[in-house]
């Protein structure tokens, strides 16, 4: 399978899915969003395949969504799309962290240079998180203007509790891979000389153990965490998303996001 924006590789039982999308330092756009999907599912088919290193070329693992082709603008009437094609839009984020969380294999992240956003949830959807020292993490969701989406509410209040989540997401703050450490969001955090290294090390560990109740510890726990934290709601995240993109503030706000003005260029 042909990719534009990610590289897939196999070794043995451990494989990498490596954001590759360099002139864009790996944001998320639509096309990265359903080239992730797709990347999960060829995983799946693989069941030689029992650990998974997720990771970014270039500067950054993923600094969130592509401000000069945000996600958000696939779900405006101005888009030219009808309801139908605006709704899936709307849904193609949430349906990447639900692919990913869903994979047979265990994964691990390999995050450096910046986990912002959208980014920082593709981090938590990964089974391991292995974090260099100095990435940047964020949520900025707000200052954007929308709510975080993709699921994102539910799943940091699962991996955060309420009172972690609202600070995170409300004031949009900068934190360090040792906060994220001791909050529980990363497992272990390393130079960035040893990241890869590391994320290698654990993946063949865990790709070396037997696959079948490895396989279902990972689905066991994803669904009793499921159950507890009221996933089954996040499609309306989308839908929320179709339902602002009419709101003044919130255009104002993505086409500042975006270094343009409303009536600019």
């Amino acid at each position: 399978m042909s990719f534009s924006t990610l590289r897939l590789e196999v070794h043995g039982t451990v494989g990498e899915l490596v954001l590759d999308h360099g002139a864009h330092n790996n944001a998320l756009n639509a096309i990265v969003l359903e080239e992730l999907i797709l990347a999960a599912r060829w995983f799946d088919e693989r069941p030689e395949v029992r650990a998974v290193i997720v990771r970014g070329e270039g500067r950054f693992f993923c600094p969130g969504a592509d401000l000069k082709d945000p996600p958000i603008l696939g779900v405006l009437p101005a888009s030219g799309k009808d309801w139908l094609a605006r709704r899936e839009h709307g849904q193609l984020g949430l349906r990447m962290i639900e692919a990913m969380e869903g994979m047979r294999a265990v994964t691990v992240c390999a995050a450096h240079g910046a986990a912002v956003g959208g980014g920082l949830l593709l981090m938590i959807a990964c089974d391991f998180r292995v974090v260099a020292e100095g990435t940047r993490l964020q949520i900025p969701e707000l200052e954007l203007g929308v709510p975080l989406a993709w699921g994102g509410i539910p799943r940091l209040m699962a991996e955060l509790g309420p009172a972690r989540a609202k600070a995170l997401v409300m004031t949009g703050r900068l934190f360090s891979p040792a906060e994220a450490l001791q909050m529980g969001l990363a497992h272990e955090v390393v130079s960035t000389e040893d990241l890869l290294p590391r994320a290698r090390a654990l993946a063949a560990s865990l790709g070396a153990k037997p696959s079948v109740p490895m396989a279902v510890t990972k689905e066991h726990i994803r669904a009793v965490r499921n159950q507890a934290m009221g996933t089954a709601f996040s499609f309306f995240d989308g839908d929320v998303l179709m339902g602002l993109a009419k709101d003044p503030e919130m255009m104002e706000a993505a086409l500042r996001g975006r270094g343009l003005r409303p009536g600019g260029g």
